[in-house]
């Protein structure tokens, strides 16, 4: 099974790699965990399948000339599906939403775009090679996150915030010039708790522990609603310039079981 795995991703330009156990924290939890690893030769994805594991995985659709297959992992009764490709400068993998029906990598693109998306698209009736570019008429993409252009959008101009950051997780942020938040709930972050938690679970940690005073706190919002103009950047994405105000929001991975602990932090 291993060869034919390899033989597929081969297809769309990859490196894969079968071990026994992670060469570091895996990505995702899970008897079968898959991951973005590197190496001398540069990144390669990585299966990470425990000896005793009964498990399947299996490749459903492969598109070279777009350089993304449709991944499937069965464990027992439970099914996970994952989008692997290549976008803009690095390989990545993407947990598709359990409730989505897919089958193709088409599917499992459209699969990963929250309903403001395919309702922004949908109005400007683009057709289907158009969907999926980074750019067009419903909205501008920079890796998993979307960002609607909303024409004559008004905001307090005292509490723009310049220079702030776009996070899930732990993860690198990327930088909005300028950013203007509504709403949200307020949650606790520190290296220990990336994703945040919340007030009454601050204060529990603080009673419970003298010493996590000292970890580093800040308070951040959750699921906030975020609007964002001007340059965005990120080390491993294009920057790209958002003339006026656009509406940010994620793509679906976060509501995907295998992607359960990401977390939409602003």
């Amino acid at each position: 099974m291993d060869t034919n795995l390899a033989s597929k991703f081969a297809r769309i330009g990859a490196r894969l790699k079968v071990a026994d156990r992670p060469s570091r924290r895996s990505r995702l939890a899970g008897v079968i965990s898959l991951d973005v690893q590197t190496d001398r030769k540069g990144e390669f994805f990585e299966i990470v399948r425990p000896a005793a594991a009964e498990a399947e995985v299996a490749v459903l659709d492969v598109q070279p000339a777009d350089r993304h297959l449709l991944l499937l992992v069965r464990e027992g009764k439970d099914k996970s599906k994952f989008l692997c490709g290549h976008d803009e400068r690095h390989w990545f993998v993407a947990g598709i939403p359990e409730a989505a029906p897919v089958g193709t990598v088409r599917q499992a693109k459209e699969a990963l775009k929250p309903a403001e998306v395919v309702s922004a698209q949908a109005g400007k009736r683009l057709k289907a090679k158009a969907r999926n570019r980074r750019k067009n008429a419903a909205f501008v993409r920079q890796g998993e996150w979307f960002f609607l252009p909303v024409p004559g959008f008004v905001v307090d101009e005292k509490l723009i915030l310049p220079n702030e950051p776009l996070r899930r997780g732990g993860g690198k942020p990327h930088w909005a010039e300028f950013c203007y938040r509504t709403g949200g709930e307020t949650v606790y972050v520190c290296s220990r708790h990336p994703n945040g938690v919340t007030e009454a679970q601050y204060k529990g940690i603080l009673a419970g522990s003298p010493k996590a005073k000292g970890w580093g706190w800040r308070t951040m919002r959750r699921n906030p609603g975020v609007y964002v103009k001007g340059r965005v950047r990120h080390a491993d994405h294009a920057t790209i310039t958002l003339n006026g105000w656009h509406q940010v929001v994620m793509n679906t991975e976060g509501q995907s079981k295998a992607m359960k602990n990401v977390a939409f932090l602003d």
